[in-house]
């Protein structure tokens, strides 16, 4: 049984909205800095709501209001350890936005991400929205995790209809609450492993799958292959043959750098010219998860970086 297993989804349902009454606001960082935040003296408990969903840190009851902590505990979302209690989620931010992800730390196999990879995939989102030259009726979010980037666009363009997809049904459930909680009407969420259970064409596609090869395998990092770009790669394919005429890709994702060369970089810019794909490709930041550079696969690998890859699919065959 997961951790998200028979949750009363009406509960969290009221808890979102009751955080965006209250003008919740939290922007959750990388797991290093929430580590050393948490370290510090007098953060070993929480005292307030941003303590205790946003930082994940133990508290007492009084800590939060009461309406708050039912709430917490109708959903099945709390765990009592040492007098003190815990909460199994976090709530994040981006602008208005609300979204119910895993507690810190990440460490299950089926948690559900949100960090700063979330933000800068949003950001890409809306500067690729803003340069859109054709309308767009409807959009693929794959592996859409906590629903992020489909509910960003839904946002933006109430004309079209998303529909997000994952295969992790712990991201599932909090991704249409996500959804619930936005009060968007304009979004389908289904279990997809890529776009298989998304038929027909789409204007545009996006994805933020994981990266890393990770050695739990774990779904929200697992990005598969020599260094963990299989995953993007099988994107690149799934969405070349389901993009409509003039429709687009946006992949954020990671590459291994070796000695220089963009090892995922080269291998998407083959499968692309091979299919006549035009397409656009830089660096987003040019050094990731370092810490990964200590073990194996990475220990010689000189860097990761976050890419973006922008496609689109000619008007005319």
């Amino acid at each position: 049984m997961t951790a998200l297993s028979g949750v009363p989804d009406e509960a969290l349902r009221t808890l979102g909205g009751l955080l965006r009454e209250r003008g919740y606001r939290f922007v959750t960082p990388t797991p290093a800095t929430h580590a050393r935040v948490n370290g510090r003296s007098r953060n070993e408990r929480g005292r307030s709501v941003e303590d205790v969903l946003g930082w994940s840190r133990p508290f007492g009851r009084e800590a939060i209001p009461e309406q708050v902590f039912v709430l917490l505990q109708s959903a099945g979302q709390l765990e009592q350890a040492n007098g003190l209690w815990r909460s199994r989620i976090r709530a994040s931010t981006i602008g208005d936005e609300l979204f119910f992800h895993s507690a810190f730390p990440t460490t299950g196999a089926d948690a559900v991400f949100f960090g700063p990879d979330t933000y800068r995939f949003c950001t890409a989102i809306e500067h690729h929205l803003r340069g859109l030259k054709a309308p767009v009726k409807r959009v693929a979010d794959i592996g859409c995790g906590s629903g992020a980037g489909g509910i960003i666009i839904a946002r933006a363009l109430p004309e079209a209809r998303v529909v997000m997809g994952d295969i992790n049904e712990a991201a599932l459930r909090l991704a249409k609450i996500n959804v619930e909680i936005s009060g968007l009407q304009n979004i389908e969420v289904v279990k997809s492993d890529l776009m298989k259970n998304m038929p027909g064409e789409f204007d545009m596609v996006v994805a933020n799958p994981p990266y890393l090869r990770d050695p739990l395998q774990r779904t929200y990092r697992h990005g598969g292959g020599e260094l963990g770009e299989r995953l993007s790669l099988d994107i690149i394919e799934a969405a070349i043959d389901r993009l409509a005429p003039g429709g687009t890709l946006l992949l954020y994702t990671g590459s291994a750098i070796r000695e220089g060369e963009d090892l995922f970089g080269a291998a998407a810019a083959a499968k692309l010219e091979e299919a006549g794909i035009a397409y656009e490709y830089r660096e987003l930041d040019p050094d990731v998860f370092g810490e990964e550079l200590e073990h194996a696969p990475y220990d010689r690998i000189d860097r990761i970086a976050v890419v973006q890859l922008t496609a689109r699919k000619p008007e005319h065959a």
